[in-house]
């Protein structure tokens, strides 16, 4: 079978994680290049990696440029997510890239017709499809233990945001970067997961909220004004009449990464949650009585992200991959939700 060249962008945090994930299969792929914008992370990366210097790129351009690159795994800030994607479809190079797709709507736009043109494999990066309880409520829903879906409620939340913490200032509260706050950054999970699930959003309404309004400088020791939302919440019609209740926050002291939904059927209720991510809560009526029992999540369930990657470098469609108009659909959504927040309205998609 093929072994795939890999060029990472970008070597934050999060490339940490897909440099662990990827080492899990060095039978079928290898990094070859990387690239950032900060020369010691490029320098201590390409070193621990043993990356040619040659191949540690300051361009992310010439680093998808590069023949010897068979594949690219994006891992940037949002202001940068629509010119590596285009680059990308140019170059005709299979693509994993972060999400949100893009920084705004406007920047999806014209990718989408880019992509008519000249479609190029591509996976998005939404992880969560990966958490092996909400494949299995996937599969549950599917299957019909639930009868007709009804309802569901989401949230995703997390505490470091909190006043006491004293955050400072970040790329994440630089609206010339983000284009929005935690309704990107984490409700972009969940708009994803609503579609992984039930289907299309078909309206919605919304509010968005910056609960901290100015963050300290570190650089300048000045504070700075907030101009994108750290509280998030809407509701939504979705295709089949079922409705969801959504909100996301960084500011919910207690909170890890606690992203979960419930869903709510005719003849029964379930509960799936990365806090227990192997077993999921089934409740239903049993004999007149009221059963509530936990559920292990079958092995089959069990798929990594990586795993979906190779077997779309190898030509397939497997099921459930997050593709590109997964991203596209899920900016759509964004986009629909900021403006039935500014004009206090419902909004149809």
């Amino acid at each position: 079978m093929s072994k795939y060249r890999i060029g990472l962008i970008g070597l934050g945090g999060m490339a940490q994680a897909h440099i662990r994930w990827m080492s899990a299969f060095t039978d079928r792929m290898e990094l070859v290049a990387v690239n950032d914008v900060n020369e010691e992370a490029l320098a201590r990366v390409g070193e621990e990696q043993g990356i040619a210097p040659e191949k540690r790129y300051a361009s992310y351009a010439a680093l998808i440029a590069d023949p010897d690159v068979d594949a690219v795994v994006s891992v940037t800030p949002n202001n940068v997510h629509a010119d590596i994607v285009s680059l990308c479809l140019a170059a005709s190079k299979p693509f994993l890239a972060e999400k949100p797709f893009t920084r705004i709507f406007e920047e999806a736009v014209p990718l989408l017709a880019q992509y008519e043109q000249q479609p190029v494999a591509a996976m998005i990066g939404f992880t969560y499809r990966f958490t092996p309880a909400f494949r299995y409520a996937r599969e549950l829903v599917r299957d019909g233990k639930l009868g007709q879906i009804r309802s569901f409620s989401s949230q995703y939340l997390q505490g470091w945001g909190a006043p006491q913490y004293n955050v400072g200032y970040n790329w994440r509260f630089d609206k010339s970067v983000t284009g929005t706050g935690t309704l990107g950054d984490l409700g972009s999970h969940m708009i994803d997961m609503a579609r992984f699930l039930f289907g299309e959003f078909e309206e919605l309404s919304a509010q968005l909220h910056t609960i901290v309004p100015e963050r300290l400088d570190s650089r300048t020791g000045e504070p700075v004004k907030i101009e994108v939302d750290d509280f998030a919440s809407f509701q939504a019609r979705m295709t089949g009449e079922v409705r969801g209740i959504f909100q996301t926050s960084r500011n919910a002291i207690g909170s890890g990464n606690q992203h979960e939904i419930s869903i709510y059927g005719d003849t029964g209720t379930l509960h799936a949650s990365t806090e227990d991510p192997n077993r999921i809560v089934w409740i239903r009526e049993e004999d007149g009585q009221l059963a509530r029992t936990v559920l292990n999540v079958p092995k089959h369930c069990e798929v990594t992200q990586y795993e979906q990657f190779l077997a779309m470098l190898d030509g397939g469609q497997p099921d459930g991959l997050p593709g590109f108009m997964d991203g596209y659909r899920n900016q759509q959504v964004l986009d629909a939700i900021i403006r039935a927040a500014e004009s206090k309205t419902i909004v149809q998609l």
